[in-house]
C-alpha cells in the first residue's frame, strides 16, 4: 500500500495513490485478468464527479459479471484496502460501470498552493534533452507576408512556446524559398515597375506579380541609378532587380514577424543550400540508399516506395536541380539536428504529408520523426461582407495590414482559434469589439479585473495572501476555478501532443469565464481575513495561469482595459 501523508497532496498524487490500491485489487479479486493501466477522464456530466475510469470494463471477460457489478466490487475492495483515500475522496461511486471520483477540497487547495510557490513556473516540465526543429511561416521573398502566414506564424510560435513549457529544446527556422524560377518573374515584375517610372505604357509580365508593394522598390531604383537599366541587357538587369527585389522584400518579411511578436533562430536560404553543396549531399544520401534511378538523362527518387503516387524528379536532364531536391536537402539536415521535425505548412499542401514522411523514411529515419501540420485557408469578414483577397490579381490583404487595423493580441489570437486543419473565418469588426462578444477581450478582461482587485486591495494583504491558509476556498465555483487552473500543464501537453495550438484559446476563455463566475458569486475583499486571504490567493494563482497561457499564445496581459 502507498502510505497516505497529512502533507498536502495534489490531484494527480491522489489519482497516482487510487490508481496504485485499485491495481492491486484487481490483481486480487481477478488474478487471471490481464494487466492494463488505470486511466482517468473527466465525467461529461459535473455532478458525476471530478474524474471517472472504466477499468470493470476491461475486467468483465475474466470477471464473467456486469461492469457495475464489477466496479462495485472494485470500490469495496479498495476502501477496504486503503481507508485513508476517504480523506483524499469525498465520492468514490460505481456509476454505470464507471469508478466515478470526487478529490475532496483540500486536494484542489493544494493546488494554489503550488501555483503560488512555483509561479511562472508552475507545470513546466523538466528538461527532456530533445531537440525540436520546428518551420512555419515560410514564404516566397515574392512579395509582403499576408493572412495566410499571419496563421502560420502564430500556430508554430504558439506550438514552440509550448513545446519549451514541456521541456524540449526547440529550434525556430523560416525557409527562403529564393533558388527557384519565381525570383525570375520577381526581377522582371520589378524592373517593368522601374520602366513605368519613364515609360508609363511600359507592358507589365502577364505572369507578373502586379502588387503596388513592387512600386517603392521602383522608385528607389530610379532614384539611386536614374535611366542606367533601360538600355541595358536581360542579362545585367534580370540578376539586379531579382537580387534587390527578394533582400528588400525578405526585409520586409523579417520587420513584420519581429513586430507580429514572433522570432527565427534561422533564416535558411534555399540558395544558400545550393552554394554551400548541402543538395549534393542530400542526394547522394539517396543515391547510396538506392533510392534513386536516372531516365531520360534525369535523376529520380523511387518516391512510390514510400506511398507517394509517383516518382519525383530530383535533377532535370539539364542538370538543374527541382524543388524537391531542395526539400530533400533541407530536410535532410533538420533531421540530422534534430529528435523531431516539424512543418507547418500553408492550404493547397496535403500531398507533402506522406510525401516528406516517405522521404524522411529514405533518408534513414522514422516516419514519426517529421510530422507535418496544414493550416487551412482564411476568409476574412467585415461583420457580414466578406473581404476579397486574390494574389494573382493584386489585391492582397497584408499581415501588416490586419496588425495595424486590430492589433497583435486579437491576430494573434483569432488566428489560432480553430484547429489548423480547419478553414478559418476572421471577422475583423468582431476582433476589434471591446466587448465580451470578443474572445481576447473577454480574456484579457479577466486578467484585467483580477489586477482591479488587486488595487483595492491592501498590500500587506496581497503579500499575506502569498502564505495563506486555504482552508476557507470550499466554495462550489472557487473548486470549479482551481481544478481549470490544475488543467494548465496536461492542456499544454495536449497541445504539444496533438500539435493543436487552439486549444491554448478554448482554454484560456474558460480560465476567464470560471474566475468570472467566481468573481461574481464569491466576494474577495469581504471582513473576514482568512477567507480574504484565500480569495486574494486564488486571484493571484489565477492571474499567475492566465497571465502564463496569454503570453504562450503571444498575446499581452493587460492591467486594466
Amino acid at each position: 500500500m502507498n502510505p497516505i501523508t497529512t502533507e498536502p497532496v495534489l490531484p494527480r498524487d491522489a489519482l497516482a495513490t487510487f490508481a496504485a490500491a485499485l491495481q492491486q485489487t484487481i490483481a486480487e479479486r481477478f488474478p487471471d485478468a490481464p494487466s492494463a493501466p488505470i486511466e482517468f477522464e473527466a465525467p461529461r456530466r459535473p455532478e458525476f464527479g471530478d474524474f471517472a475510469t472504466n477499468a470493470a470494463f476491461s475486467l468483465t471477460r475474466a470477471a464473467k459479471r456486469p461492469p457495475q457489478d464489477i466496479a462495485a466490487l472494485l470500490v469495496t475492495g479498495v476502501t477496504e484496502r486503503e481507508p485513508k483515500l476517504r480523506e483524499l475522496f469525498s465520492e468514490i461511486t460505481p456509476t454505470a460501470g464507471f469508478i466515478n471520483l470526487r478529490l475532496t477540497p483540500p486536494v484542489w487547495q493544494a493546488v494554489v498552493a503550488q501555483i503560488l510557490r512555483d509561479g511562472s513556473n508552475f507545470g513546466q516540465a523538466q528538461k527532456q534533452n530533445k531537440r525540436v526543429s520546428l518551420e512555419f511561416g515560410s514564404a516566397n521573398p515574392t512579395g509582403p507576408l499576408v493572412v495566410v502566414q499571419g496563421r502560420t506564424c502564430s500556430i508554430g510560435a504558439t506550438l514552440a512556446n509550448a513545446m519549451r513549457y514541456c521541456g524540449y529544446d526547440v529550434f525556430v527556422e523560416w525557409i527562403i524559398n529564393d533558388a527557384g524560377g519565381q525570383l525570375d518573374t520577381l526581377g522582371r515584375s520589378l524592373y517593368a515597375r522601374y520602366r513605368q517610372r519613364f515609360e508609363p505604357d511600359f507592358p507589365f509580365p502577364e505572369e507578373g506579380y502586379p502588387g503596388d508593394y513592387l512600386l517603392p522598390l521602383a522608385r528607389l531604383i530610379a532614384e539611386r541609378d536614374g535611366r542606367k537599366w533601360i538600355d541595358a541587357d536581360e542579362s545585367e538587369w534580370l540578376p539586379y532587380f531579382a537580387q534587390f527585389g527578394r533582400d528588400m522584400l525578405v526585409g520586409e518579411q523579417m520587420r513584420t514577424v519581429q513586430r507580429f511578436g514572433v522570432h527565427y533562430d534561422l533564416w535558411q536560404s534555399e540558395k544558400e543550400l545550393h552554394d554551400s553543396g548541402l543538395i549534393k549531399v542530400g542526394l547522394q544520401r539517396l543515391i547510396d540508399a538506392g533510392h534513386t534511378y536516372e531516365q531520360d538523362g534525369a535523376l529520380f527518387f523511387k518516391a512510390t516506395e514510400f506511398g507517394d503516387d509517383k516518382d519525383r524528379v530530383l535533377v532535370r536532364r539539364d542538370g538543374r536541380p527541382t524543388y524537391f531536391a531542395n526539400d530533400v536537402a533541407y530536410h535532410y539536415e533538420k533531421l540530422r539536428r534534430a529528435d523531431k521535425v516539424v512543418d507547418v505548412l500553408g492550404p493547397d499542401h496535403h500531398g507533402y504529408i506522406g510525401r516528406l514522411k516517405g522521404l524522411a523514411e529514405a533518408l534513414g529515419y522514422s516516419r514519426d520523426h517529421l510530422e507535418v501540420l496544414i493550416a487551412q485557408q482564411i476568409t476574412l469578414m467585415r461583420g457580414n461582407e466578406v473581404v476579397s483577397m486574390s494574389k494573382r490579381a493584386g489585391d492582397i490583404i497584408t499581415l501588416d495590414e490586419i496588425i495595424d487595423e486590430v492589433g497583435v493580441d486579437a491576430a494573434r489570437f483569432f488566428f489560432i482559434m480553430l484547429a489548423p486543419e480547419s478553414p478559418l473565418t476572421f471577422d475583423l469588426e468582431l476582433a476589434k469589439e471591446q466587448t465580451n462578444e470578443n474572445p481576447v477581450y473577454y480574456v484579457q478582461y479577466g486578467h484585467a479585473r483580477i489586477a482591479s482587485v488587486f488595487k483595492n486591495a491592501d498590500c500587506v494583504d496581497l503579500e499575506a495572501a502569498r502564505g495563506a491558509r486555504l482552508q476557507r476556498l470550499n466554495n462550489p465555483t472557487e473548486i470549479a476555478l482551481i481544478r481549470r487552473l490544475a488543467d494548465m500543464p496536461d492542456t499544454i501537453k495536449n497541445v504539444v501532443e496533438h500539435l493543436a495550438p487552439h486549444r491554448l484559446t478554448r482554454y484560456a476563455r474558460d480560465i476567464a469565464a470560471d474566475f468570472h463566475q467566481f468573481y461574481h458569486e464569491c466576494r474577495i475583499l469581504v471582513e473576514d481575513r482568512d477567507e480574504r486571504l484565500a480569495r486574494l490567493a486564488l486571484c493571484i494563482s489565477t492571474q499567475t495561469v492566465l497571465a502564463g497561457v496569454l503570453d504562450m499564445i503571444g498575446v499581452s496581459a493587460p492591467e486594466s482595459m
